[in-house]
């Protein structure tokens, strides 16, 4: 929050980060369902004199705000996605607390992923996945909305159908023309939302995950391609794009995307001396490195969208 202070700007925002709450549910018919969030919070207020006189009467305990998210979690009496807890708790803060402008409220879900026996699934037994499901609320007190939802560590390979080549030489490029090579990342991506209040919201249960999922498939079907034929990717960039496209086109409730994609190198590994090749390899054998990596990076998002 900017203020006038002294012939001076002054910006600040006070608020609680990495507050760990886990929320079971327990139905009639004996299935348990289980979330664990790692919250953030930060609240935006017309409150200075904490800062520039000894008066804290305006302040918000962050303690407070740690206690907040797990009252909030036990009223949570239904199953819930993670962009709507954010959404509670933002609203929460900024219709409670008077000096308070805006709330922005920051999770990343954990990935318990129910595990399945004898090709059943289990009631009660969770297993931890890989990528984790992001979300950032930024919520003002005229009760003007913007929800932003994302994946983080989105493990992607294959083994062929990649190459890189036509690109810039000069006296320090090294790297050859190919058009066989494995293609890896670990994608991170994010998507917005044209929801500009909380009325504007589908009222649909679980309407935020349900489309969390559906992105991160198409996604991964994008980077892949048919599971006969595959995909020819001739770039990164060019496989961002098409992902980043088909999310658009599959979404009409998508505003904006982002996607960053570091190249992950796995090298053909060539054992030689000056003499003689010791072992011929044949595409066969790579030695995994993502240090130094690619990174590349995009944001698409419609003519409409405010970014």
């Amino acid at each position: 929050m900017s203020n006038k202070i002294e012939g001076f700007n002054f910006d600040q925002r006070h608020g609680k980060q990495r507050v760990r709450v886990a929320r079971v549910w327990r139905s009639e018919n004996g299935r348990h369902s289980i979330v664990e969030w790692n919250v953030g919070i930060s609240l935006l207020t017309d409150s200075v004199v904490a800062y520039t006189r000894d008066d804290n009467s305006d302040l918000v305990a962050t303690d407070t705000m740690k206690n907040t998210v797990y009252a909030k979690a036990k009223e949570c009496v239904e199953e819930l996605s993670v962009e709507d807890f954010a959404i509670r708790l933002a609203k929460h803060f900024t219709s409670l607390y008077q000096q308070v402008t805006a709330a922005i409220v920051k999770i990343v879900e954990k990935p318990w992923e129910r595990v399945s026996i004898d090709g059943q699934p289990h009631e009660h037994g969770f297993k931890l996945g890989s990528e984790k499901h992001t979300t950032e609320v930024i919520l003002k007190k005229s009760g003007a909305l913007k929800v932003t939802s994302g994946i983080e560590g989105l493990a992607l390979l294959k083994t062929t159908k990649s190459g890189f080549e036509g690109f810039i030489r000069d006296k320090y490029t090294a790297l050859p023309d190919t058009r066989e090579r494995i293609l890896a990342t670990d994608l991170t991506a994010s998507w917005t939302y044209p929801y500009e209040s909380i009325y504007s919201i589908p009222q649909q249960p679980l309407y935020f995950t349900e489309r969390y999922s559906s992105v991160k498939k198409v996604l991964a079907d994008t980077f892949y391609g048919p599971p006969k034929e595959g995909v020819y990717s001739p770039s990164v960039q060019n496989t961002l794009y098409h992902m980043a496209t088909n999310v658009l086109k599959g979404f009409p409730d998508i505003a904006t995307v982002q996607l960053k994609m570091p190249n992950i190198h796995f090298l053909p590994v060539n054992l030689s001396n000056k003499d003689n090749t010791i072992v011929k390899f044949e595409d066969d054998v790579y030695l995994p490195t993502d240090e130094p990596h690619g990174s590349i990076e995009a944001t698409l998002s419609r003519f409409w969208s405010k970014m």
